[in-house]
């Protein structure tokens, strides 16, 4: 299958610069992004050979290696200058009066860069384009290495703060225990040593890497290695101080409640948050701290006795406007 033209596939002239490839880009990017084309397979393919397109011509050093010498100028291990020189060296061999032409027209045309590598580094080298970005198998002897893939997993909060090994299953394989380190958090990426492609017999297999995503928690906020929650609670325990149960990542747990606490107040739970990615998560420097908001929780109850403790609580408040002395100003 012929690899297409970088230039072609975002629809820019060979000396567009640099502003140019940005603004095709997110042209195309918006018409074919998946957020756009929800379960359209053909839109996320061209989505993703856009992306990577973009991703070389924007690379000076890469689009200059592309411009010259194609596909196989990004292939890993490539010497430009040796290819330069082997190619000059072809060129006036060509143009020599003995050269044969006979030996075939390898040469007579224009000799190809896989060959160039091949007889430079004595090794077999292709580069592809599978939408998904490049992907390139090179070997010295004939060994080669298969290709790297990346897949996302959705994983529990709970199980992302904790650590915990949980399964991946993908399309045509057996399932994979994955070891979700303590304190994984969105966007965390977990290598998988020899899990990707396989070349063939006696052949390095390349790398799976799983990126998570994290599912948002009912209850608990994540902010950096700390958790935020919301702790309903009644009035009488707010006035008159109570011991009450509330859940924590590793289980539920009990704390007091001070008298005289007001709405809204905070609680600090210290080393009760999340392990610091990575860690072992044992020792107290290893975690973030578990922080209680108080929301007190006020009776529905149409009864008028609740009426009437109302108003009764309303001379403890005094004469006095509670919003005094708060600065009202909205800057627009």
């Amino acid at each position: 299958m012929a690899k297409p033209d970088l230039y072609k596939v975002l629809g820019v002239d060979r000396n567009a610069t640099e502003d140019e490839i940005k603004q095709a880009y997110r042209k195309l990017a918006l018409e074919h992004h998946p957020d756009v084309n929800p379960g359209n397979a053909e839109a996320e393919e061209r989505f993703k050979e856009i992306s990577a397109a973009k991703e070389i011509l924007l690379s000076k050093e890469k689009r200059k290696l592309y411009d010259e010498f194609g596909y196989e100028g990004l292939a890993p291990g490539f010497d430009p200058e040796e290819a330069r020189a082997y190619k000059d060296w072809a060129r006036r061999a060509r143009q020599s009066p003995g050269f044969d032409r006979s030996a075939g027209d390898a040469m007579g045309g224009g000799i190809g860069i896989e060959d160039l590598i091949s007889q430079l580094f004595g090794q077999q080298a292709g580069a592809g384009f599978d939408g998904g970005g490049f992907h390139f198998e090179s070997s010295r002897g004939g060994r080669f290495r298969g290709r790297d893939f990346e897949t996302t997993l959705e994983v529990d909060f709970i199980d992302a703060i904790l650590g915990r090994e949980i399964q991946l299953r993908l399309e045509g394989r057996d399932p994979l225990r994955v070891k979700i380190p303590r304190g994984a958090k969105d966007g965390t990426r977990i290598r998988l040593k020899g899990q990707g492609e396989a070349t063939g017999p006696g052949a390095e297999p390349g790398d799976l890497y799983v990126r998570l995503k994290v599912r948002p928690h009912p209850y608990f906020r994540r902010e950096g290695d700390d958790l935020h929650l919301d702790v309903p609670v009644t009035v009488p325990e707010l006035i008159l101080g109570a011991e009450i149960q509330i859940p924590t990542p590793d289980g539920p747990t009990r704390v007091k409640v001070p008298p005289r606490s007001s709405n809204g107040r905070t609680l600090r739970l210290p080393h009760r948050g999340v392990a610091k990615l990575g860690s072992k998560g044992q020792g107290a420097e290893d975690r973030g701290h578990l922080y209680l908001h108080l929301q007190a929780l006020l009776p529905t109850d149409p009864d008028p006795e609740v009426e009437e403790i109302a108003r009764k609580l309303e001379r403890f408040y005094g004469d006095g406007d509670p919003r005094a002395g708060i600065r009202w100003e909205v800057k627009g």
